[in-house]
């Protein structure tokens, strides 16, 4: 193991201005990601700020329209909020099905999305329930907060302090989970908000979490499975890799995204 400075932080700003002092300083609250690539030495930050102990960065908050949960906030702990499971049933599932208990004890909600892996389930729901993301700086919609693969329109020094999710009519998420690591292979995310339902697909794109919007527009004039059967999102938009090809993904785009219907 290489030298590295550990701080734990007392609260956001303190976490920020060691952020900012640091060479190369990384927030970590779960490390679920952190941890393992530092091992691998793809990352080898000067400085670890840890944010799991500020009390301001746990919680969940329900509202009449939304619900608001703070970024170090467990994906154990969202499964398992009966406020979670009485207003949104389909975050509770999606949550309590990410990885194994180890890694929903320890990974949290704020780092997930931070992270942006392209086959991880949070940034589904966020897009598809139209997501604010709120920093220690600003509020980031959703649509344009996730970029590509790993990437995100965080600044270096921004920290995620909680995510605030617009409640949905209904909704359903469905997963074609990879056996080994409990990834999506593909998950879509269905949703219907007051003014327009919402499709987005993790899992698949060739740049990340994405939405489909000819499928929002076939829902809206007619939620069915009939209305979205003949709808295909092209191959040059969708990654293939050693777990499966961009046509396999197609047909599991479709599949899963008739099941969300099915479930709603």
């Amino acid at each position: 193991m290489y030298d590295l400075q550990y701080y734990k932080a007392k609260n956001v700003d303190d976490a920020a201005a060691k952020i900012n002092q640091a060479k190369d300083g990384k927030y970590i609250a779960g490390g679920q990601t952190l941890i393992p690539t530092m091992k691998a030495r793809l990352a080898s930050p000067s400085d670890l700020i840890d944010i799991s102990q500020i009390d301001s960065m746990t919680g969940i908050k329900v509202t009449d329209s939304e619900i608001i949960i703070n970024a170090s906030t467990t994906h154990d702990e969202v499964a398992n909020s009966l406020e979670v499971q009485r207003v949104i049933p389909v975050l509770s599932d999606l949550a309590g099905n990410i990885g194994d208990p180890a890694v929903r004890a320890r990974g949290t909600i704020g780092g997930s999305v931070a992270n942006n892996d392209p086959a991880a389930d949070y940034p589904a729901i966020c897009l598809g329930l139209d997501a604010t993301i709120i920093t220690n700086l600003r509020e980031i919609n959703a649509n344009d907060f996730f970029e590509s693969f790993f990437e995100t329109s965080l600044k270096d020094d921004e920290l995620i302090v909680a995510i605030k999710l617009n409640l949905p009519i209904k909704a359903a998420y469905k997963k074609f989970p990879n056996p080994a690591s409990r990834y999506a292979m593909v998950g879509v995310f269905i949703g219907i908000l007051e003014n327009s339902a919402r499709v987005s697909i993790t899992g698949a794109g060739n740049t990340g979490v994405f939405r489909s919007l000819d499928m929002e527009k076939a829902l809206e004039k007619d939620f069915s499975v009939a209305s979205i059967s003949n709808i295909k999102v092209p191959l040059a938009e969708i990654m293939s890799d050693l777990h499966g090809s961009a046509e396999y993904r197609a047909h599991l785009i479709g599949v899963m995204a008739k099941r969300a219907v099915m479930s709603c």
